[in-house]
């Protein structure tokens, strides 16, 4: 595992005890300790670990009632059971129960540091493993996809079959098809996976200074360029270099990105040495790239150079049987404002409406939701009124500048959550980032919403 394996030791001997956790935290390991069985179920139940060190006799919850109480939870971690000479019997209870491994007691640090990786290894291959089912319907997330539908099952299936290599890779979709998405699992499950994944957006930024990001400059290559700085390219070296809305970059830097693929080589901007990087291409639009060719937009030699495998994004409102399972996924996932779960009629009225903004903006409608509804259950009323099916409010067909509306209605927003910015952005489904520029482009107060 390239990250710390997470190891919780439960011994009632504190001596025996710190001293494993202090030498286990040496090896390298994250390790925490409790004293009693009683704690560690509280501990696992709060907190995932890779491994768990369980000492057989302990007061409040033996080790054996501990094993057995596992069996009920949802992600069990490999646990390997500590024993005196005298009670092996109680060991193959353990292992019948579902434990790794039985060491007796006293264990070397060392013997009990090669089974915790051992075990870890085990618990990745299970979770893998899972993964690679998880595109079955009704399944665990497959890479935090969650789908039913057909469709998204096959893209699911060529990504399985892509990912290992090394080709470029064109996704297409609609934005809020969760095309960034789907590049991040195509590039956790590459060999590439350990190395770094690069997006940028392609049409956010003007062309200079979306080469200056891509490609990086030298000292002096321009006004305030008082230093030089790597680009993207550079900091995806060995990883995976995701361009986002491809389609909308500007035909000069369309050129220079066809000879850096094909030469495997670039040029900081204002710079003269050519310098080579090894990086994976994934690349997605939501335009059609066949028409921008046709109107001299999109360079046909760049389409050839990134159309090795295309994938194809349905829009949800083509993917009905997925809006409820994507719901409820959202609602777990937004627990932190409050536990709630969706009435049958609220569900009838997400599955209805056809989702223009599609997943990104039924992500952004449950977690308006959540933050809004004020019992148990989120209802009809607590989606915006769009969903639901009701008429437009009079504030929005009514006179009056766009700007000043946007204004009011931000002002609103943060008043309605205690000027929460993250509240507010989630509400008005727009990047934190985006509502703090907008607070300072219309000069808003904090006193106008306190």
């Amino acid at each position: 595992m390239s990250r710390k394996i997470r190891v919780l030791v439960a011994d009632d001997e504190r001596n025996l005890r710190e001293l494993v956790v202090r030498e286990l935290a040496r090896k390298g390991h994250e390790v925490d300790g409790v004293e009693d069985g009683a704690a560690a179920l509280e501990r696992m139940a709060e907190t995932l670990y890779d491994v768990v060190v369980l000492d057989m006799k302990m007061p409040k919850k033996e080790g054996i009632e501990v094993l057995r109480e596992l069996q009920e939870f949802p992600e069990q971690p490999q646990v390997i059971v500590m024993t005196g000479f005298q009670e092996v019997s109680t060991a193959v209870e353990a292992m019948k129960l579902g434990a790794y491994d039985y060491l007796t007691k006293p264990t070397k640090i060392e013997e009990l540091d090669i089974v915790i990786r051992k075990a870890a290894e085990k618990a990745q291959l299970l979770r893998d493993n899972e993964a690679l089912r998880a595109h079955a319907p009704g399944a665990e997330p497959f890479g935090g996809i969650v789908t039913r539908s057909p469709e998204m099952q096959e893209v699911l299936r060529i990504v399985e079959r892509v990912a290992p290599t090394d080709s470029a890779v064109l996704i297409l979709g609609e934005s809020g098809t969760g095309k960034e998405l789907v590049a991040r699992v195509i590039h956790e499950r590459s060999a590439r996976a350990q190395r770094p994944f690069v997006p940028i957006h392609c049409g956010a930024l003007p062309r200079e200074v979306f080469e200056s990001e891509l490609y990086g400059h030298e000292k002096g290559a321009f006004t305030g360029a008082v230093s030089a700085k790597p680009g993207l390219v550079e900091l995806a070296d060995g990883g995976t270099l995701f361009l986002d809305e491809i389609g909308e970059m500007e035909p000069d830097s369309q050129v220079k990105l066809l000879r850096a693929l094909e030469t495997g080589t670039f040029f900081r901007v204002g710079g003269t040495r050519p310098r080579r990087v090894d990086v994976r291409l994934v690349v997605a639009t939501n335009r059609d790239l066949a028409e921008a060719m046709k109107t001299g937009e999109f360079r046909q030699d760049l389409y050839y150079r990134i159309n090795t495998i295309a994938l194809k994004l349905p829009p949800l409102r083509q993917r009905r049987e997925d809006i409820a399972l994507l719901a409820n996924h959202f609602v777990t996932a937004n627990a932190t404002y409050g536990v709630r779960r969706l009435h049958p009629r609220t569900v009838a009225a997400l599955e209805a409406y056809d989702w223009p903004g599609n997943v990104r903006e039924l992500l952004h409608v449950i977690e308006r939701a959540v933050i809004l509804s004020q019992g148990d259950e989120i209802l009809p009323d607590d989606l915006p009124p769009e969903v639901r099916g009701a008429p437009a409010s009079p504030a929005a067909t009514s006179g009056g500048s766009l700007e000043a509306m946007e204004r009011a209605h931000i002002v609103a927003t943060l008043r309605q959550v205690g000027g929460h910015r993250g509240k507010a952005a989630a509400l008005l489904a727009i990047d934190p980032k985006t509502l703090y520029r907008k607070i300072l482009a219309y000069s808003i107060r904090a006193e106008e919403f306190r």
